[in-house]
């Protein structure tokens, strides 16, 4: 059986909640009691060191346990420094070194939703009326360790995101994670005929803001075969996939497990799109040669911008329009139905979080879900 652990999140606030301690009594925590809200238990959280930095400023350092997920942050240092303040709201919460910003979203330090309410929620317990603290959270390493993910394809430079929906964290290359993920579709089957497939936080993120109910998101990690299947099977009736484009394309190529360590044919879908749509040899090169999905899009946006055509739109539309066919093909060869195939729409989006192109299936799935 694969041990979960808990986000990034969750130990930069134990590594608060441990600060503000030694600030408000003078001692050391060993352990530090997190309310995770997301699910409502309490996580006891070792940590590793606390320091008095002078009268009004105190730093605690934990360390990340992401149980057995594959995850590179595991065993990384969280600090968090936190410092009385006279005015102002009672909680500011800021990014110091490791911790990325938002190249999209005014440099903000890359503390999304879940973290600053964890944050507040668990500090504000310990506050008494009219106190008020910055607390401002470390990575050291994340600076060298964001250079091997795909924060920077979102909009994130400089280190690593404290991004998550949850405090758990949960194996997703595992078996024991895609039996976790079967037991919320089956649950969300019973209530729904229209479901939307998010493979990570990002798409849930977007999903949300777009207006989708939450109650309809259905994470599946790089499952979406196993999971489309699932789906068929329970009787879901229309499926929408919504996914940033370098995961999402895998799936006009016939991959069906996205995780990189498999198969990645990210370059030779969207080389063959682009010779199908008529573009030039040395374009067609061009976007067979970029090191990454989102600097193959950018010089197709950059071909457009110069000759005013239209190739992101053709090409785009004609990878989503090929997801649809084969998720359905995939679908079908492994159904026990017949011919009631569950329909399958596709929304692809990019670093910035806009979407790209949505299929005509999905266009239409849209009008229902928002």
């Amino acid at each position: 059986m694969s041990r979960s652990g808990y986000t990034l999140p969750v130990f930069a606030c134990a590594a608060a909640v441990a600060a503000l301690h030694w600030l408000r009594d003078r001692k050391t925590l060993t352990l530090a009691s997190v309310d995770l809200i997301e699910p409502a238990q309490i996580a006891e959280i070792p940590i590793e060191q606390v320091a008095g930095l002078s009268e009004n400023m105190a730093l605690a350092i934990t360390r990340s346990d992401p149980g057995d997920n594959l995850d590179l942050t595991k065993n990384t240092p969280i600090w968090a420094l936190v410092e009385w303040r006279e005015e102002g709201e009672a909680i500011i919460i800021k990014g110091g070194e490791g911790i990325g910003r938002q190249m999209n979203a005014d440099d903000k330090p890359a503390i999304y939703a879940y973290a600053q309410r964890l944050l507040k929620e668990n500090l504000q317990r310990m506050l008494a009326p009219g106190e008020k603290i910055t607390v401002t959270i470390i990575l050291p390493e994340g600076r060298s360790l964001a250079v091997r993910t795909s924060n920077s394809a979102f909009g994130v430079v400089e280190g690593l995101s404290l991004l998550g929906t949850t405090g758990i964290s949960q194996p997703l290359s595992t078996p024991d994670q895609l039996a976790v993920f079967r037991a919320e579709l089956q649950d969300k089957a019973s209530r729904f005929e229209s479901l939307v497939f998010c493979i990570g936080e990002n798409g849930l993120d977007l999903a949300r803001k777009l207006g989708i109910n939450p109650k309809q998101l259905v994470k599946t990690a790089n499952w979406l075969g196993p999971m489309l299947v699932e789906a068929d099977v329970l009787g879901v009736k229309e499926i929408l996939l919504f996914g940033y484009h370098g995961k999402l394309m895998k799936l006009a190529g016939g991959i069906f497990h996205t995780h990189h360590y498999l198969a990645d044919g990210r370059r030779e879908i969207l080389s063959a799109h682009c010779a199908i749509a008529g573009l030039k040899l040395p374009d067609i090169q061009a976007v067979f040669n970029s090191a990454t999905a989102e600097a193959a899009l950018t010089h197709l946006k950059s071909l457009d911008a110069s000759t005013g055509s239209d190739w992101v739109n053709q090409v785009y539309s004609a990878i989503a329009e090929t997801i649809d066919v084969r998720s359905q093909e995939y679908i079908q060869s492994h159904s026990e139905r017949g011919t009631k195939v569950t329909v399958c729409g596709s929304i692809l989006f990019d670093r910035d979080r806009k979407i790209i192109v949505k299929s005509k299936t999905a266009g239409l799935l849209m009008g229902k879900l928002c």
